[in-house]
């Protein structure tokens, strides 16, 4: 400016000098003099400075919560947990799981050295428990969940046995003392299982019908099982699955979707199994078709045969073919709609209603007619590709799921030859309310496992991508190194290292007053 306060250049000009600079240059170039200063504010500068610094698709809109794009940029540079503060070695294999309570004070980990451990989340992280399962003859711990009100954690972990064993078990231990509740079967061992109340949970058996056939049970468990009487059920089925083209049953999530008016939510992930075997489509028209349809008593003896056998109450004196074959009639007789044909690469989703979330009372599946033997399932959202992992927003509104993409127009002829998927792993979000995909959110880590073999990628999603549901600049990560790293944003880091004024002793105020 002149003497006179007049600018010497307009302020498009400086706009277009202010576009050449980064960050922080912009910043200290609008401490020179008041019109620098509301150039150095201008909303589309840092709309274009945003994009360019974080590399961001200019599609991407801005968050809905900010109030401007200098503040969200300011949010994302000084909030953003990215200063390593603390490294946890206390594990001595890899670890491969982490879980928050939902207050944000602890936090569990699970690994392969076949601990569950407990933290104590303050400034400086310290351990507070830590539970060893080999006892149990579990081989390493998997997964952990904090029931609602943060008083017990679900600890779920894998047998030791064959190499191709896929028996696991479910833990529960309360965080008050520490003790370990109760145990519960689980198969195969990556369904997790997760809470549905907060005393009772959900684990899963797996039942072969043929050779690409299978059945997934989902029970629903008290947490407390030492019960006196005989007469309260400490376990209920809750659901019965038919899977085909060789898939079952994996990760099962419950998704309380009441806040946005619809049901609460079990959402399940379903995956190839690995055995070979041939197609043998139940849906399929190219099968044997049944002549006409069999006696009502008939019909009724098979289903409850079936049903013993799936609960362990009776051994099949048939072949599995033949089994399946039997299997195959009922449905076709009973005329029920069987799950979509497409169910490797699938997201299924069943609702639970309020009655169903308790273990009194009768065998759930009341709501199928006399001749279905399956539960029908609710809704299946198409990922097209292998399923590696999936979590919840906070508000259990949008499910987030990893996935390896198959190639586009791939088909899925035979699912135990399935299509190469992609070295990129997506990130999809999905609405529940509407069940649509909101957005392919990102493409970023890669991965380099064989189709035959699966890992697992689990998120913590809160609303700025950060794991502490409560403390959002903090981040926890997790390492094939054994170790587990704490990180904080650079302001928390500000905060904790300002110098803080020495405290002043009685008598040194007083002597201040006296002058």
């Amino acid at each position: 400016m002149d003497e006179g306060g007049t600018p010497l250049l307009p302020d498009s000009l400086v706009y277009q000098i202010f576009l050449s600079l980064g960050p922080a240059d912009v910043l200290a170039a609008g401490l020179v003099c008041r019109q620098w200063q509301a150039v150095s504010r201008d909303e589309f500068l840092w709309r274009e400075q945003f994009y360019r610094y974080y590399q961001v698709a200019r599609d991407v809109p801005r968050h809905p919560a900010a109030m401007s794009w200098y503040e969200e940029f300011q949010r994302l540079y000084d909030t953003v947990p990215c200063v390593e503060v603390q490294t946890l070695r206390e594990h001595t294999d890899q670890v491969l799981h982490l879980s928050f309570s939902h207050s944000g004070y602890q936090f569990a980990s699970c690994s392969k050295d076949c601990t569950v451990k407990i933290w104590s989340n303050d400034l400086t992280i310290s351990l507070l428990h830590s539970a060893d399962m080999r006892p149990y003859n579990w081989s390493y711990t998997q997964f952990s969940q904090f029931n609602k009100d943060d008083s017990l954690l679900l600890a779920s972990g894998v047998f030791l046995g064959p190499h191709n064993s896929s028996s696991g078990e479910i833990a529960v231990i309360s965080l008050d003392s520490f003790a370990l509740l109760s145990r519960v079967r689980n198969k195969p061992y990556d369904v997790f299982g997760c809470w549905l109340t907060e005393t009772s949970l959900i684990s899963g058996n797996l039942h072969r019908i043929g050779d690409i056939t299978s059945c997934s049970v989902l029970w629903l468990n008290n947490a407390f099982q030492d019960v006196e009487s005989e007469n309260v059920n400490v376990v209920k089925r809750l659901f019965k699955i038919q899977n085909l083209n060789a898939s079952t049953v994996r990760t099962v999530m419950v998704a309380d979707c009441s806040r946005f008016d619809s049901p609460d939510l079990l959402l399940e992930a379903g995956d190839p199994a690995t055995s070979p075997c041939r197609i043998f489509d139940l849906g399929s028209d190219n099968e044997e078709v049944v002549a006409g349809p069999a006696p009502a008593h008939a019909k009724e003896g098979l289903r409850h045969f079936l049903d013993r056998v799936l609960e362990g109450r009776a051994q099949p004196q048939l072949s599995e073919r033949m089994l399946e074959t039997k299997v195959a009639e009922l449905l076709a007789q009973g005329h029920t709609k069987p799950p979509e044909r497409s169910a490797t690469g699938a997201k299924s989703i069943k609702q639970i209603l309020p009655h169903q979330m308790t273990t009194a009372g009768p065998v759930l599946g009341e709501g199928r007619g006399s001749d279905a033997f399956f539960d029908a399932l609710d809704h299946v959202i198409d990922i097209h590709g292998h399923i590696i992992g999936m979590g919840l927003s906070p508000d259990n509104r949008y499910l987030y799921v990893n996935s390896r993409a198959w190639p586009n127009g791939a088909v899925v002829a035979d699912p135990m030859q399935p299509p190469p998927i992609a070295e990129e792993i997506d990130l999809l979000v999905f609405d529940l309310k509407t069940m649509r995909e909101v957005r392919r959110a990102l493409r970023a880590h890669r991965a380099y496992t064989p189709n035959d073999e699966c890992f697992f990628i689990f998120l913590d999603v809160s609303r700025d991508f950060v794991a502490s549901p409560q403390e959002q600049e903090l981040l926890l990560t997790a390492s094939d190194d054994a170790t587990i790293k704490a990180w904080r944003s650079p302001r928390t880091m500000r905060v904790l290292q300002a110098p803080r004024p020495r405290p002043r002793t009685f008598f040194s105020w007083l002597a201040s007053q006296r002058r």
